[in-house]
Parts: structure tokens; C-alpha cells; sequence
């Protein structure tokens, strides 16, 4: 591969100071091939960025996109993240290959699922779900915590008998008998799955757990140390894969390969941005393992500095097959409209 000879970096915020914040890298070799990457933007990933990733990448000698990280020395999960992807698309680009024909992909849609936030009113909550189910999507994760979980997930699971349905605990609770007797009265509700019930890292509550009821366990892991250990733990049978909480692309595929050799479920998560975390989130779910609806959020239009948007059609969203890299024209023009900020190296 030619060396990556420019490099820059956009700190990009939605219009009137709405959430989410992204930066997106932009990584270009001495042939003017051009790979994009994006993950969410903090203060502590954009100074990671300009003062060791950024100069890193210049002049580094590499051959396939999955070398990056590990031989520039670039770990560190934000900033890793969006390099591994920008690397994965140059190369694809270059070689003329779709990204998740690269990946391993093998599907050319993927059914796309969709999350809600903690509702206090089930009939708001059961509109919110309605809503979701008329648009085409084959599976609704609802946020539950510790006071509020059998109750919301019982009333639509009523109103619903048919859908696909997973919980979302976000690691609120504990061992505590209240807490073990709410999440196991879950499993009389024909759930996929009860997501991070626990903290990340208590892989023995999530084993107990996991031996105390049908409904699949699902973990949310940070790095493939903690794949293999919950999968010789059994501290569950199912794994969400978060590009940049796993540090990148590379990482994301190694944990859907390790899960599918153990017979574990996988279905691919796709934070909200500007549509390039999107889109490698498309080519991720593609994988052969990821029978289970994904969630990848739609980009809205005005911000969306892909072409095209990525977007669900009655609850599928095809996966980009006729371009080489993400799949996706980026407006360069759009994205220094937007960005607040900006990073080239050579200046």
C-alpha cells in the first residue's frame, strides 16, 4: 500500500447545538486515494487525535487495513475506532472492493431493529412501539431499569405478541435479590434477548445469570479479551458489536468470528452521527453472523454528509454493493460547513 501522506480531522456538532457530536477523520495516500472514518467526538479523543494518531499515520508502512492499529501503535478505542474505519475504506477503495465484501459480508440487506429511550407512560411507550412496527422494523429494544421493567415490558409484549422484543438494562443492575427477581421474571416474556444487565466487567453475575434463565444473556464487550472469557465463562449467548467500543472495524469482525465459532448470536450496533459510522455499521452487519436484526440508525438529511443517506426501507436497509470502500459519496463541502473545528497534518 502506498503511505498515507495527509491526514485530517473534523469536529462536527448538529446544527443549534443538538446532539450527537462526531469527528471525522479523513486519511489520504501519495496516489490521492482517499479513506473516511468517524466515531463520536469528546475533547479526550480530538487531543488523542492531533497529538499522537494524526502523526502516527503519516509514513506508515502497511499492507492490509487491519495491520493499522496495531502496527502504528494506535490503540486507544475512540481514536482507534475511526482510523481503523478511514484504513479499511482507503484500501477498499484502492482495491476497488465493497467494505463488506472485505469484512466477509455476505448479505446484500440487513433487517434493521430500532431502540427506546425509558418511557414513564405505557400508553405513550405503546405508541412509540406502534409507531416503529407500522414503519417495518422486525425488532424494538426497550430501555429497562431497576422499579420499571416487568410492567413496560409486559404491557407490550401484550399489546404485541408477535414482535421482537429485547430489553435494554444498561448495566443498571446488581446481585441483589430484588434486582435478580425483577431480571428473572423477565424471561416469562419471550424476549431475544436482556442486555447488559450487569457491569461490563462482572462476567460472574452475568454467567449466574445466564444458568438462571432461558432469555439469552447479551454483553456489550470493550475488547476481545472479554469476548473469549464470557464465551469460556458462558456468562452469556449473544453480543452486541459496537465498532467504537471495540476499538474499530478490525476488532468488531474478530468478535463476530469468535462468537460464530461458539455458537453465539451477534447483531451489530450503529450509534447515531453523520452517516460514515452508519454505513460501516451496514457493512459490519452483513457479516454471516449477524442473523439478528442491527441497529443502525438512520442519518437525517440535512446533516447527512453521505450520498446516499443511509436509510431503513420498511425495515431493511441495503447494503451498499456498487462502489468500492463505505459505499457512500462524502460531501467534503458539507463537512467543513459543519465542522467547528479542524485538523490537518501536514498543516
Amino acid at each position: 500500500m502506498p503511505r498515507i501522506e495527509g491526514f485530517e480531522a473534523y469536529r462536527l456538532t448538529m446544527p443549534h447545538g443538538r446532539r450527537p457530536e462526531s469527528i471525522l477523520v479523513r486519511v489520504c495516500d501519495e496516489d490521492d486515494a482517499i479513506g473516511w472514518g468517524e466515531v463520536a467526538g469528546s475533547d479526550a479523543c480530538w487531543a488523542d487525535i492531533e497529538e499522537r494518531v494524526g502523526p502516527a499515520l503519516l509514513g506508515l508502512d502497511w499492507e492490509l487495513p487491519e495491520e493499522v492499529v496495531g502496527v502504528g501503535g494506535l490503540g486507544g478505542h475512540e481514536a482507534a475506532s475511526a482510523i481503523d474505519i478511514a484504513c479499511w475504506d482507503l484500501w477498499c477503495r484502492r482495491h476497488g472492493t465493497p467494505l463488506s465484501h472485505a469484512l466477509g459480508g455476505t448479505r446484500t440487506s440487513i433487517v434493521a431493529g430500532a431502540r427506546l429511550t425509558a418511557e414513564p407512560m405505557l400508553d405513550v411507550l405503546l405508541t412509540r412501539v406502534n409507531r416503529l412496527v407500522s414503519a417495518g422494523y422486525a425488532r424494538v429494544t426497550l430501555a429497562v431499569q431497576p422499579g420499571w421493567d416487568i410492567e413496560p415490558v409486559r404491557a407490550v409484549r401484550h399489546a404485541f405478541p408477535a414482535l421482537a422484543l429485547q430489553a435494554d438494562a444498561a448495566e443498571a443492575y446488581t446481585e441483589d435479590p430484588a434486582h435478580l427477581s425483577a431480571l428473572e421474571a423477565l424471561d416469562a416474556y419471550g424476549l431475544i434477548a436482556i442486555e447488559r444487565p450487569f457491569a461490563g466487567g462482572e462476567l460472574d453475575a452475568h454467567a449466574r445469570l445466564q444458568r438462571a434463565i432461558d432469555t439469552p444473556v447479551c454483553l456489550d464487550p470493550a475488547d476481545l479479551d472479554t469476548v473469549d472469557t464470557a464465551i469460556a465463562m458462558g456468562a452469556g449467548r449473544m453480543l452486541g458489536l459496537r465498532i467504537a467500543r471495540l476499538g474499530g472495524l478490525t476488532a468488531a469482525r474478530s468478535a463476530h468470528d469468535r462468537a460464530l465459532a461458539s455458537g453465539w448470536d451477534t447483531w451489530c450496533g450503529g450509534a447515531a452521527g453523520f452517516g460514515i459510522g452508519q454505513a460501516a455499521a451496514v457493512a459490519l452487519a452483513g457479516l454471516p453472523g449477524c442473523d439478528l436484526p442491527s441497529d443502525v440508525s438512520e442519518t437525517p438529511t440535512q446533516t447527512a454528509v453521505v450520498s446516499p443517506p443511509v436509510r431503513a426501507n420498511g425495515g431493511v436497509v441495503a447494503v451498499p454493493l456498487t462502489q468500492p470502500g463505505l459505499g457512500h459519496d462524502i460531501d467534503h463541502d458539507l463537512v467543513a460547513r459543519l465542522s467547528r473545528r479542524t485538523l490537518r497534518i501536514p498543516a
